[in-house]
């Protein structure tokens, strides 16, 4: 089918459905699925709604499997959550496994009491790894409230372990002033994460070993590159970067940040962005009394396997396909830290 065809009939049937469906949408999604969902946002402001949300029936996420994930364990008992691709995945996401961190809890607790470490999961994560912050006092975050999350953990226990990402994790520590030989890196493939037992006492934050594929392709070079070109520009990047990249922007945040600074930037203004292209495209749309330009071009292939066609594919077939399914005892779990999460 063509485009309008497509969307013509997702239209309909969006009508027919009503107030029984819901569709969520990242703000890393094409155009065409933004203007057709109900709420775009960050995956803490898509969070928050699918916990609000008390009359759709079905809530269709079109983002990557973890927030959908999210999604469907804080939505109600009458609430199926479904996504247009169940292969949207995220690699930060894989980079970390329920026996990967089951055998790094172990080792770390052998050498740090169990009550002193705060489990900190970042929302690129499976249920199962949620599950797991939850049943061990800890908490999840997401790039819009990192840092508060820091600070809650820090006053519940005197370290934090923080995974699947270590770029965020980092730049958190970093506006914290936490001194960087206080930050240590967890690599689950060594032992005790490649790390002296000495180490791991010492550390106020350990971060496992892993990353967004598309922050970290971002480069110092290509800020200075930048900086010559457009000396007057403003340039703003994710928290998913990696720290020298950070130190060299003008301002660092989420993607709901970037929205909003975006927005709030005066007419004539020119910002160059570090993030996934689409949004960038979109952002260049919407405000075009300011000139929008990527730091470089960088997709999130997960995200754009969220088609028209398989968008229409799921609400021809609500309810029957795609569905999200956790089994209670991870969800009864993962639910608590991400209510930890929202209560702040």
């Amino acid at each position: 089918m063509e485009t309008k065809q497509l969307i013509d009939k997702i239209k309909k049937r969006k009508k027919e459905l009503g107030k029984k469906l819901i569709i969520l949408t990242h703000h890393y999604q094409i155009k065409e699925i933004i203007d057709l969902g109900d709420f775009s946002g960050d995956s803490f402001a898509l969070s928050a709604q699918a916990a609000k949300d008390k009359n759709a029936q079905y809530i269709v996420f079109c983002g990557v499997h973890f927030m959908a994930e999210s999604a469907a364990i804080l939505a109600k008992s009458h609430q199926i959550v479904q996504i247009p691709d169940v292969n949207a995945g995220c690699w930060m996401a894989d980079m970390a496994n329920a026996d990967l961190l089951e055998k790094a809890w172990t080792e770390i607790i052998s050498v740090v009491k169990e009550k002193k470490i705060i489990p900190l999961v970042y929302m690129n994560s499976d249920a199962h790894i949620k599950a797991h912050c939850g049943s061990k006092n800890g908490i999840i975050c997401t790039s819009s409230n990192a840092l508060k999350a820091f600070k809650w953990a820090f006053k519940q226990g005197e370290k934090i372990f923080f995974f699947p990402d270590e770029h965020l994790g980092r730049n958190t520590g970093n506006a914290l002033n936490i001194p960087k030989n206080e930050m240590i890196v967890w690599d689950p493939e060594k032992p005790f994460g490649g790390n002296s037992k000495q180490n791991i006492k010492n550390a106020k934050v350990i971060l496992w070993k892993g990353y967004c594929l598309v922050h970290t392709t971002f480069q110092a070079k290509e800020i200075k590159d930048m900086r010559k070109k457009y000396p007057t520009a403003k340039i703003i990047v994710h928290p998913e970067c990696t720290e020298d990249v950070v130190g060299l922007s003008d301002a660092v945040g989420s993607t709901s940040f970037i929205v909003n600074y975006v927005k709030n930037a005066p007419k004539g203004s020119t910002i160059i962005i570090g993030t996934e292209i689409n949004l960038i495209k979109r952002l260049e749309l919407e405000h075009n009394d300011k000139t929008i330009m990527p730091l470089k071009n960088s997709l999130c292939p997960n995200m754009f396997k969220i088609n028209l066609t398989n968008l229409l594919h799921t609400l021809e077939n609500i309810g029957k396909t795609n569905i999200i399914d956790i089994k209670d005892t991870i969800k009864k779990q993962a639910k608590l830290a991400l209510d930890r999460m929202l209560a702040l």
